[in-house]
């Protein structure tokens, strides 16, 4: 075999290898390390308002992915889908206002250790008749963890006043507005969290709360 003919089977067989080895390296650089102190926290994606499957890709916990998990699905496995509507909470929604709804859905779903929420009935002020108001049920209120529960929920819809039309909170003896901050006073309120919305009227049906 002639040197002329040497160099051109070498020159093939480096193109054939670079070009089977090209992929796997990308594959390799786009799936990441599968070991668990190596991965890197994904950078969540949200989706577009507008999306029309009204679904928004989280990332996932940094345990999500297990040491086991191949390395080709290691780079998905950092995401999750999250619907982007809040399904019923624990409050029954009968003659709440669509404010109070928000609300009521919204807590449910960022406290999950609420297991009761009241909403519409009989009293003298027109709060809870018209559906204006909500009494979240603190579980075990007077202990460190109800206490500090009930703290993190007062927080929690005052942060998001704007979006629930918040008029009012209370809890333990204080009385918090959006504008106004906190009063100490007789206010009561021991064993729950009381919402008091603007309302935004009643829902016709076709609604639709988001997260």
């Amino acid at each position: 075999m002639g040197r002329h003919e040497l160099a051109s089977q070498r020159r093939k067989s480096s193109a054939l290898m670079a070009a089977v080895i090209a992929p796997v390296a990308v594959f390799f650089a786009v799936g990441g390390s599968t070991h668990p102190t190596a991965a890197k926290e994904a950078a969540p994606v949200v989706a577009e308002s507008d999306s029309p499957v009204g679904l928004q890709l989280v990332a996932a916990p940094t345990d999500y992915l297990r040491q086991d998990t191949p390395v080709g699905v290691a780079a998905a496995s950092r995401m999750r889908m999250v619907s982007r509507f809040l399904p019923a909470g624990v409050a029954s929604e009968r003659g709440l206002q669509i404010r109070t709804i928000q609300a009521a859905r919204s807590i449910s779903d960022a406290f999950p250790a609420i297991h009761q929420i009241g909403g519409v009935r009989a009293d003298a002020l027109r709060w809870h008749p018209n559906g204006l108001a909500l009494d979240v049920m603190i579980p075990n209120p007077g202990s460190a963890e109800g206490i500090a529960l009930g703290d993190s929920i007062v927080a929690y819809v005052m942060e998001n006043a704007g979006r629930f039309g918040l008029q009012d909170a209370i809890w333990r003896g204080m009385y918090y507005t959006p504008g106004g901050g906190a009063q100490r006073g007789g206010y009561g309120h021991y064993d729950h969290v009381h919402v008091t919305t603007t309302g935004g009227g009643y829902p016709s049906g076709s609604e639709v709360y988001l997260r």
